[in-house]
């Protein structure tokens, strides 16, 4: 499935897939045969540690509602107090909001690949140092049954995104 796109996955599937594609990444994007819409679900899945998983965490920045997406591992939880002094104060993001922002649903929202809704900006990325614990992981492919394996290494050079430090002690 790594060549060519796959026509019968949704459509945000084979736009990470395309996105992977143009980036050379030469890792296979994976469908499970269950949808993985948590962390753990996804560990379970696969059958690798919690922390493996590249969780996709989206907040609302108060100050113009830009999306901000950090990816951290599954094991941890974003302490936002740590991610404001990167961003400014900060929302929840529902459902909705996630959707028109990345273009991706809860549960499938991919670090690469965003479609967000008719002139709206691309989400603001920040990778968590925790993800360096581990020598793989595995992030959403744009939907709940689709992932991907990468070191943190290729995370950074993927997404460019800054490497911070986020998560609750």
């Amino acid at each position: 499935m790594a060549g060519a796109l796959t026509q019968d996955r949704p459509e945000g599937f084979r736009r990470v897939q395309a996105a992977l594609s143009e980036r050379r990444h030469h890792h296979e994007v994976r469908w499970l045969e269950v949808a993985a819409r948590t962390s753990q679900e996804a560990a379970d899945a696969l059958g690798v540690a919690l922390g493996q998983i590249a969780k996709s965490v989206v907040f609302r920045r108060r100050a113009d509602e830009a999306a901000v997406l950090v990816i951290t591992s599954g094991d941890k939880r974003v302490d936002e107090k740590k991610l404001t002094p990167h961003t400014g104060p900060l929302g929840r993001a529902d459902a909705d909001y996630v959707k028109a922002r990345t273009g991706f649903s809860i549960g499938g929202v991919s670090p690469l690949g965003f479609a967000p809704a008719e002139g709206l900006p691309q989400p603001l990325l920040f990778v968590d140092r925790e993800l360096f614990r581990f020598e793989v992981i595995w992030a959403a492919a744009g939907h709940p049954n689709g992932v991907f394996p990468m070191t943190p290494a290729e995370l950074v050079a993927l997404t460019a995104a800054p490497v911070i430090d986020v998560v609750q002690a």
